[in-house]
């Protein structure tokens, strides 16, 4: 084994051979990939070898897609068979719920390239001899389904990257890592020490333990998963004979069900309810080449309807059970990036659908390392999406719910309850004794929306129970005044002799003047964006955690709070090593209300002694002031795009302030609003959101954020040349706003917008604006159809709507309002 690499990746599962693939592949070829034992010996080797390319994420899908079209070139240069076998597939819906479900997967499919069909049960049966028709409503075919074999695709991954000049040390096992003073690794092993640039943590079952050897805790709990493999069956038989072909894959969501042909008989699997951890604390290390007793009282729920849905497999023996071991994060989805706080230190675990998924994963992982950015928009999977809260027992609980879950709707009003409420803020139980209704960003409760007794969320596709409540939250807002909770934003504060030139460099913006805001896009090396903030001057103005250092050189950053971790990240990656600038993240070190709506200065007037008036706090000021007797951050400024307020304040204060302004807007008939409700109001502004519309696969004229940027300003910020080369050539894309004629549902987001009977765009977001009575949708069209107001098409559950494009904002377009 050599003693000095660029790239050390732990763990030859296939994620681990496919980072060392395309890190080898794309001309880092100092890669040395270390096992403890044989190529495959985690999860790698029993798994069931399935792949498809649907995803929840349409990036996701997107790299899924990647990963299958892979496979042929690997086995080309490795030499190595993969034992493809591209069968194609149906996936089935026993409900109606299901189907709608599904009509928006092939909508996704139109502008993703997946080749998918909505199809009758009865076509589904032709297509798939075994299942019954009479116990499904409807199905999609894919294409692109099939299996493999694990083993040869992993070997094929790593004999195609040792012919790259990459190296493979088996029965090498990793037993500690160490930071050297010069920012290197050490990692020592048995088989003695190897140092480091970059290490990627691929361990699968073992990348807690690999975690922890750095001082990390990783949010992957392994759970037992069994799939049965059946005797012959004739009727599998049958189909062969016949047609010529293999039995296609079955996916059977309402079964819960998995299936495709296994030699001469099928192989079933199913992700059950009664589920079971496995190792729930740590992994032994002499685990290798081995399975799990299988426990088939545990799946026999599961069975029974498969039994049920697909009737040979009544007349058929098991030969096996396989019960073995796999990786879940809390979501489902990969941790795959790099740590914060760890430098060149990389993760690519709790890759669940490694066969589906691995290749994508490499590539990104591997783009990410060398060129400084994944190449995709792979929030999803990035592992900067949890923090500290993401505890061992809150990640067995999210991990045990999601796996009961895997195949179950995810409906869009729906909130899961598992590992809830963890963090809350100091009015959680008044809001929760005023109806709240509760979601969570990022461990954070937030208030959704606000019931009467007697009434809650009826989970569907379409309007709901909350629909004529959110709408009079929202008529408060925009007739008297709406009182929200708005602490799940990030919070930074930036202080520093060099803060004002750090800012300077690292957004867009031109910096404010003190006591002033304004909104500031972040920008990556490339000119898309990483971020956008409001960008406050406090001049020394923010009352948490003691001392101001004063004139300009005390800043607030706002921005969003699922991102808390994602930012932080970067902007640490880029603070000068001398010191001289601090960025703290505020978390609930400071909370936050919002007053809006047009008696929302009248409100503050009543609680304040500071002069208000618009002449004396105008749009975007910002300055400290007491709310009765609470020190405070106060800004002009409200998402919801009215005449509004933000208020900041040490978390003790924040039960006074909020009886206070409750009490001072009694007389303006003043109300709770959540978050349903905010959205109903930000979308008639055609304000964007970050994760949504704004993502770093998007530049700012794209994203119709440009006239923020200050491309003249002396300072050299990141991204300036990427950004004005967008500027000059327009970019490829617009986001825009249209109003569509919906029936009895709203988009939420990833649907497919037509124009001129073809597919040329996507929604990001959407909803109800119940003050402009109109369905709102948002998204991303070619620059060359946004002349045009008419002709587009929205697709929603299997139709497509009219929809018009919206130029200027339904409310306030003149901003009287909100500038008033």
């Amino acid at each position: 084994m050599k003693s000095h690499a660029r790239v050390v990746v732990i763990g030859g599962g296939v994620v681990g051979c496919s980072v060392l693939f395309h890190l080898a592949r794309a001309g880092w070829t100092d890669v040395v990939l270390l096992e403890r034992d044989e190529l495959t010996s985690g999860s790698t080797w029993h798994a069931a070898g399935g792949m498809h390319t649907i995803n929840g994420d349409p990036n996701v899908a997107k790299l899924q897609k990647y990963t299958i079209e892979l496979y042929k070139e690997i086995e080309e240069l490795s030499g190595q068979a993969t034992g493809v076998h591209i069968t194609g597939g149906v996936l089935l819906a026993a409900t109606e719920a299901r189907m709608d479900w599904l009509r928006g997967v092939v909508a996704k499919g139109r502008y993703l390239g997946l080749d998918l069909e909505e199809i009758s049960a009865e076509e589904a049966h032709r297509l798939m001899p075994l299942l019954d028709p009479k116990q499904f409503v409807g199905a999609v075919r894919n294409s692109e389904d099939g299996h493999l074999d694990p083993s040869g695709v992993t070997h094929a991954y790593a004999k195609a990257a040792r012919k790259l000049g990459a190296e493979v040390e088996r029965f090498t096992k990793v037993e500690d890592i160490q930071r050297l003073a010069d920012g290197t690794w050490r990692i020592i092993t048995n088989k003695g020490e190897i140092v480091a640039e970059h290490v990627v943590n691929a361990g699968g079952l073992w990348a807690r333990e690999v975690g922890r050897m750095v001082g990390l805790e990783l949010p992957v709990l392994a759970m037992e998963h069994m799939y049965l493999i059946t005797e012959d069956m004739p009727e599998v038989a049958e189909v062969n004979r016949t047609t010529g072909k293999e039995v296609i894959h079955a996916v059977d969501f309402d079964g819960e069900l998995y299936l495709r042909q296994e030699r001469g008989g099928m192989l079933m699997g199913t992700y059950e309810k009664a589920n079971k951890p496995w190792s729930e604390w740590s992994t032994p290390w002499n685990f290798g080449h081995e399975l799990l007793e299988p426990d088939i009282d545990r799946i026999a729920p599961s069975l029974e309807v498969g039994f049920r849905h697909f009737p040979a497999f009544q007349n058929t023996g098991i030969k096996q059970i396989i019960n073995g071991p796999f990786t879940f994060a809390p979501d489902g989805n990969p941790l795959v990036g790099p740590v914060r706080g760890l430098p060149n230190f990389w993760v690519a675990c709790g890759v669940m659908a490694g066969f589906s998924q691995g290749g994508g994963v490499g590539l990104a992982l591997s783009n990410w390392m060398i060129h400084g950015d994944p190449g995709f928009d792979i929030f999803a999977m990035d592992v900067a999406r949890y923090g500290d809260w993401a505890s061992m027992r809150y990640t067995n609980a999210k991990v045990r719910e999601n796996y009961s879950r895997r195949f179950s709707i995810r409906f869009p009003n729906e909130e899961l309850p598992a590992g809830r409420p963890l963090k809350t803020t100091p009015v959680y139980d008044l809001l929760t004794a005023r109806g709240a209704q509760f979601g969570v960003a990022y461990g954070l409760e937030v208030p959704l929306w606000y019931a009467p007794h007697g009434v809650k969320d009826e989970f569907s596709w379409r309007r709901s129970s909350d629909f004529p409540h959110v709408a009079k939250e929202v008529a408060t807002v925009r007739e008297r005044v709406g009182l929200g909770e708005i602490s799940s934003y990030a919070k930074y504060r930036v202080t520093g002799q060099k803060a004002k030139a750090w800012l300077d460099r690292m957004l867009a913006c031109r910096l404010p003047k003190p006591g002033r805001m304004t909104l500031a896009p972040m920008l990556k090396e490339d000119g898309k964006l990483i971020g956008d903030f409001s960008l406050a001057n406090l001049g020394g103005a923010l009352p948490v955690n003691g001392g101001s250092t004063g004139g300009d050189q005390e800043w607030l950053i706002l921005g969003s709070g699922i991102a808390e971790q994602y930012h932080m990240r970067w902007f640490e990656q880029h603070l000068p090593a001398d010191g001289s600038v601090y960025v703290e993240a505020l978390g609930l070190k400071l909370t936050g209300l919002s007053i809006a709506g047009p008696k929302a200065r009248d409100v503050l007037a009543k609680v304040t002694h500071d002069d208000v008036s618009n002449a004396a706090f105008p749009f975007m000021a910002i300055r400290r002031m007491d709310i009765d007797m609470a020190p405070c951050i106060v800004g002009r400024v409200s998402y919801s795009g009215d005449l509004g307020y933000e208020i900041w304040m040490a978390p003790e204060y924040q039960r006074h302030v909020f009886t206070t302004l409750l009490e001072a807007g009694e007389e303006f008939s003043v109300g709770l609003f959540g978050g349903r409700a905010l959205n109903a109001l930000r979308l008639e502004k055609n304000y964007g959101t970050w994760a949504r519309e704004y993502r770093p696969i998007y530049g700012p004229v794209e994203a119709g954020l440009d006239r923020f940027v200050a491309y003249s300003k002396e300072a050299d910020f990141i991204g300036k040349a990427g950004a004005l080369a967008e500027r000059k050539n327009g970019g490829k894309y617009r986001l825009r706003a249209f109003v569509m004629e919906a029936l009895d549902a709203d988009v939420i987001g990833d649907e497919t917008i037509w124009h001129g009977g073809a597919v040329v765009g996507w929604v990001t977001s959407g909803g109800y604006a119940h003050n402009a009575q109109k369905s709102v949708a948002l998204g991303y069209v070619p620059k060359e159809v946004t002349g045009e107001q008419d002709g587009f098409e929205i697709e929603l559950l299997g139709r497509r709507h009219k929809a018009r494009l919206q130029p200027a904002p339904l409310f306030d377009a003149n901003l009287e309002r909100l500038r008033g």
